[in-house]
């Protein structure tokens, strides 16, 4: 990468402190330019630190590039951009390599490649999983995180939140749109800051939390989603919700997720008499890609009536569940299972977003000025499903390209920013409008746009966002802005992006099955919505 300055010396703000967010800031700080990373909660907090499998790397003998574009294409079901995913398979290891060199404690194993120990998952034909035990998430998060705080030209801003993205239209300029900044409230001041920048990043994650169950952190609230929507981006594969198939059922914790490597070890899904299920389901039985087995699952408890079904691992031995499961093991066991004896609950979850803001492969969207990586994103990549562990590969990959494509722009003049106007609102007289939305939101959701859907409930779905949208944009107008509402404000923004995507798709593929469409099309093409404003600027164009 070139050092080159970009836009008058302004920093490159990064909306999001996960994987994604952390390696474009480690790349763009190397080459010299100033970087404030923002996260709304905690720095410790965010999707990438929950994720337990691990990380793809194209690194064994028995291994290829096309080989992981074949299973990433299956796993698609149809919908994977080939090219998108053989430029990330093809650097999976150097990803990997870049990792091991900013002291990620991957599990080791002197005859694995790298010195690692590598594990198989839903999907894949071969071992190609790097792994931290069962918390790599957490192992990679830590590492990057302590590198950034020590990094003199990373500016980190723990409880800030963006609420809005500034372009063209703020600062009223007869130009083509673009991205100047964002405005940001600091949520403990709760005063709302103009932030000028070079370039603007989003890295904010999914939008998990549109669902009432998922696997997902507070965090994820699709905030990058909604904005860029809101800017004029288009926006692809909406529909593709994935639901993990096993989250702990339990009243203690709803959202702690049970990885996928332990059935790729050989944990099998049982009913309450001990029975599989799986291999009546799939010939793969518990190594079929999630969607299969989430819908396999919720076929089960539909049918016998049940809340939840049972992973069973205690075949494989403490002293194996302790030495490659110990996070999975201490949570069960404080919650009272003791998973070497006995079957762990579980049920399927919201967990990926496997659609998003469109950019290419090096994180660039329709609006100039801005850029997206990671699960914010859709790149092609995940298709109508995501095989796992690609996500944290795609952050380390687009975070890279995404870095030098920032790197790469010419310097140009900025305007002045108007400040954020708050003269017409006031504090809010009542939170518990925001508090009955959200839980109503997301239970409509739940209920409506699941892992099956009807269009008579995806249209009721539609009618009732609506409404609440109404209601929100009217709360917005008229009082201060907190956390709470904006994150409402995002999410029923991408409510509707999922409900409107999954209401033009007329088929059964992947993560969307319809009752009405149980078909899979021969030919399918990726679901794009484009705002109407922008359509009729592109159609007079």
């Amino acid at each position: 990468m070139s050092s080159t300055p970009v836009s008058n010396g302004l920093p490159v703000v990064i909306i999001g402190a996960g994987l994604a967010g952390l390696t474009v800031a480690l790349h763009l700080a190397q080459e010299g330019l100033d970087v404030v990373v923002l996260a709304k909660r905690n720095l410790e907090e965010s999707a990438t630190a929950w994720a337990q499998g691990g990380i793809v790397g194209v690194l064994g003998d028995d291994d290829s590039v096309d080989s992981h574009v074949r299973d990433t294409q299956e796993a698609g079901a149809g919908l994977v951009d080939e090219h998108t995913a053989r430029f990330i398979a093809e650097r999976s290891a150097e990803a990997v390599s870049w990792l091991v060199d900013r002291g990620v404690p991957f599990s080791p194993d002197p005859e694995g490649p790298l010195g690692l120990h590598l594990t198989r998952e839903g999907g894949h034909a071969v071992r190609r999983i790097a792994h931290a035990a069962d918390a790599t998430g957490r192992a990679i998060h830590e590492a990057l995180l302590a590198e950034v705080r020590q990094h003199p030209r990373i500016s980190l801003r723990a409880r800030w939140m963006a609420v809005d993205l500034i372009t063209s239209r703020h600062v009223r300029r007869n130009e083509a749109p673009r991205c100047y900044g964002v405005y940001a409230l600091d949520i403990d001041s709760r005063r709302v800051e103009t932030l000028p920048a070079g370039a603007v990043v989003l890295a904010s994650g999914g939008a998990g939390k549109v669902y009432r169950y998922t696997t997902n952190p507070d965090t994820s609230t699709g905030d990058g989603i909604a904005m860029a929507w809101r800017a004029g981006c288009r926006v692809g594969n909406m529909e593709f919700i994935q639901f993990h198939p096993t989250c702990l059922y339990h009243p203690q914790d709803r959202s702690f997720l049970i990885t996928e490597a332990l059935r790729g070890e050989g944990g099998l899904l049982r009913l309450p008499d001990g029975t599989r299920f799986m291999p009546h389901h799939d010939e793969r039985a518990e190594l079929a890609p999630r969607d299969v087995v989430a819908r396999a699952i919720d076929f089960e408890m539909k049918r016998h009536g049940l809340d939840h079904v049972w992973l069973d691992a205690t075949h494989l031995g403490e002293a194996f569940l302790l030495e490659h499961f110990p996070t999975i093991h201490a949570r069960c066991l404080a919650l009272g299972i003791d998973i070497a004896k006995q079957p762990i609950p579980v049920v399927p979850a919201a967990h990926y977003t496997c659609g998003g803001v469109v950019t290419d492969l090096h994180g660039r969207t329709d609006l100039p000025g801005l850029y997206a990586v990671g699960e914010t994103t859709y790149t092609g990549l995940h298709g109508a499903n995501r095989l796992a562990s690609n996500s944290l590969l795609e952050c380390v990959v687009l975070g890279r390209t995404c870095a030098e494509s920032i790197l790469a722009r010419p310097d140009e003049p900025r305007p002045t920013l108007p400040a954020w106007d708050e003269s017409k609102v006031e504090d809010a007289d009542e939170q518990v409008v925001i508090s009955h939305n959200w839980d109503e939101l997301r239970l409509l959701m739940w209920n409506y746009v699941g892992i099956v859907r009807t269009t008579r409930r995806l249209e009721r779905a539609l009618h009732r966002i609506e409404f609440l949208r109404s209601e929100i944009d009217d709360y917005y107008k008229n009082f201060r802005v907190n956390r709470d509402l904006l994150e409402l404000r995002n999410l029923v923004d991408c409510a509707e992006l999922i409900v409107r995507s999954a209401l033009m798709r007329h088929e059964s593929r992947g993560l969307h099955f319809s009752r009405d469409f149980p078909d899979t099309l021969p030919v399918s093409f990726p679901t794009i919505l484009v705002r109407e404003a922008r359509r009729r600027s592109i159609d007079a164009g």
